[in-house]
């Protein structure tokens, strides 16, 4: 009897060591996972890491000194990438001040040889070089505002303003283009909707599929541009009667420098789709078409609801 009490009190000594050793198992690996977890928010968030334990000789130890080691080949990359963005800003800020000043000269010299070449055959060479004078100054402007988008040299700064307004603005700009070739634009947005976007960046966004919309309708077409508020999106739509666009070159279309191969005539670079799809992924928004060859084509702008 007393035999078998000393056994039940070893199983209940044994019982109980092995309690506490899984007690001071689940401890450890607490607290192993709460200094871990400490270092990781520290490398997230660019704090110095504690040096002090990083040569204890512990799992927690060597996975410290590891993280010590990622933090500083981190940081130099991201001194190395801020230095290079800083670069490419200058460099992109150069370019553009240099192309203003000798366009905007030129420009000038034609506006008074406009008055001193009284023949109507130098007239007309002045009108052709004014519009090739154009046409180089909205390449460089395109071109510096793409460079400044991919670099993130241009941050987009969003605030909450009435969609509807920076909708009008776009379709001031559009209409005298639109009344040449004597397109009807409409415009269903009752009310207000007040969304977090970049109001400059996303009226550049809407003019190019407005002029998009505009070069690729015959005249007399039409425009219909709605603004509809969903459940997680507001989407804007702009829907044209014009040429469309066949599905399998849906996806190419908002690529750099793409066109369509039977509109080359037409004058423009293939940038504008691009910029519009990089403005709203910027604004962690998107952009979508639909279309069918002959049926005209629409583009729909997604704002998510909540900043």
């Amino acid at each position: 009897m007393v035999g078998f009490i000393i056994v039940i009190i070893c199983l209940l000594l044994l019982i109980i060591l092995l309690l506490y050793k899984l007690y001071k198992q689940k401890k450890d690996v607490y607290d192993f996972a709460d200094r871990l977890e400490r270092h990781l928010d520290d490398l997230l968030s660019d704090k110095e890491m504690e040096d002090a334990e990083e040569m204890e000789d512990t799992l927690y130890g060597k996975i410290n000194e590891k993280l010590g080691r990622l933090s500083k080949v981190w940081k130099v990359r991201q001194d190395a990438n801020r230095k290079q963005k800083e670069t490419i800003k200058e460099l992109i800020s150069d370019i553009s001040h240099q192309t203003k000043t000798p366009i905007a000269n030129q420009k000038l010299y034609l506006e008074i040889l406009s008055k001193e070449l009284t023949s109507k055959r130098g007239q007309e060479y002045l009108v052709k070089m004014e519009k090739q004078i154009d046409k180089l100054d909205f390449l460089f402007q395109n071109m510096v505002k793409m460079s400044r988008l991919e670099t993130g040299v241009i941050l987009i700064k969003k605030e909450k303003e009435d969609l509807v307004q920076t909708l009008s603005h776009a379709v001031a700009q559009i209409v005298p283009l639109a009344a040449k070739k004597q397109i009807e634009i409409s415009v269903d947005a009752e009310g207000k909707f007040p969304i977090f976007h970049d109001r400059k960046w996303t009226e550049e966004a809407i003019f190019n599929l407005l002029d998009n919309a505009v070069k690729y309708t015959e005249a007399g077409g039409k425009i219909h541009i709605e603004i509809k508020l969903q459940e997680i999106f507001t989407r804007l739509s702009i829907q044209d009667t014009g040429k469309g666009i066949a599905t399998e070159r849906q996806a190419q279309i908002f690529t750099r420098f793409y066109r369509e191969p039977e509109v080359h005539e037409q004058e423009g670079i293939g940038i504008g789709l691009y910029l519009a799809r990089q403005i709203m992924e910027l604004q962690n928004g998107y952009i979508e078409v639909r279309s069918e060859v002959g049926r005209g084509a629409e583009f729909r702008l997604y704002f998510p609801n909540e900043g």
